[in-house]
């Protein structure tokens, strides 16, 4: 089994499995708050969203024409290393159950507020529309890690798309008992880790092209055996993303805090 199958099927997966979540979720919300008859309009919506990312795949194939290129696929390959820590960042932060219940909620209500069906529709194209744009620059930054599209690589999102399918009927079952706390854990994880790999990958780009200095680290060359770039520029950049996002957590995690705190002594002084 080779390394772009299994990174290439779990991105698919992780970021299939994460829309599905989001769909079943806002499904099972709205049945729960009376508004059954959208949900209809929410499949709708997301259906359109992947024809959708499946147009924006072949425009961006038929844009590159095949032609490689060192600084666009270094530019591609930072570009999508910024959006898996962004996600990753999004998804630490929703896996506090009352956070995502609140986010969910505010969704659906924004809907439900306009009362009208295109309204879901367009939440659910623009919730799984995001995760197929990200699919689509993240399997093709891979693909520029790996060398190239190979067998290996369609392989793995076949495999991916299969587990989907699955997935999705077995989701709809049990929606409202998933446990998403050490499921966004796990992947927010996996998407830092990989988005930490791709800013070496994008760096090493820039060093071929001489717009970056390459300052060889003779005693961290193991870090090559595991898909990192063992040079102080690149260990540079990555040690200052993590702390970066390090304190970025910890502030949020700090005003969230707060903001619960003030929610609940103004609760108490109104029920005084």
């Amino acid at each position: 089994m080779s390394n772009a199958f299994v990174q290439a099927a779990v991105i698919l997966l992780r970021e299939g499995l994460e829309a599905m979540l989001v769909i079943a979720a806002l499904a099972a919300y709205l049945r729960k708050v009376g508004g059954g008859h959208r949900v209809e309009a929410l499949y709708a919506g997301a259906l359109a969203a992947v024809a959708a990312s499946l147009i924006a795949a072949w425009l961006f194939a038929v844009l590159n024409s095949g032609q490689h290129s060192d600084l666009l696929e270094g530019i591609v390959i930072l570009v999508a290393a910024a959006l898996m820590l962004y996600v990753s960042g999004w998804l630490m932060v929703k896996q506090d159950p009352r956070g995502w219940q609140d986010y969910l909620a505010t969704k659906a209500n924004s809907a439900l507020a306009q009362d009208t069906a295109w309204a879901v529709g367009v939440l659910a194209f623009l919730a799984v529309f995001r995760e197929g744009a990200e699919t689509v620059l993240f399997v093709t930054a891979l693909a520029g890690t790996e060398g190239g599209w190979s067998a290996g690589l369609f392989a793995g999102l076949a495999a991916a798309t299969v587990g989907l399918v699955v997935l999705f009927y077995f989701i709809n079952l049990v929606a409202q008992r998933i446990p998403l706390r050490p499921l966004f854990v796990v992947t927010s994880a996996f998407l830092f880790v990989m988005g930490i790999k791709f800013i070496g990958e994008a760096i090493t780009e820039f060093q071929e092209q001489t717009l970056v200095p390459f300052t060889e680290l003779k005693n961290f060359g193991w870090l090559e055996s595991i898909g990192f770039n063992p040079t102080l520029e690149a260990v540079s950049v990555q040690l200052l993303v993590i702390l970066f996002a390090l304190a970025t957590f910890s502030i949020i995690q700090r005003n969230a805090r707060l903001v619960r705190r003030d929610k609940a002594e103004a609760e108490l002084h109104a029920a005084e």
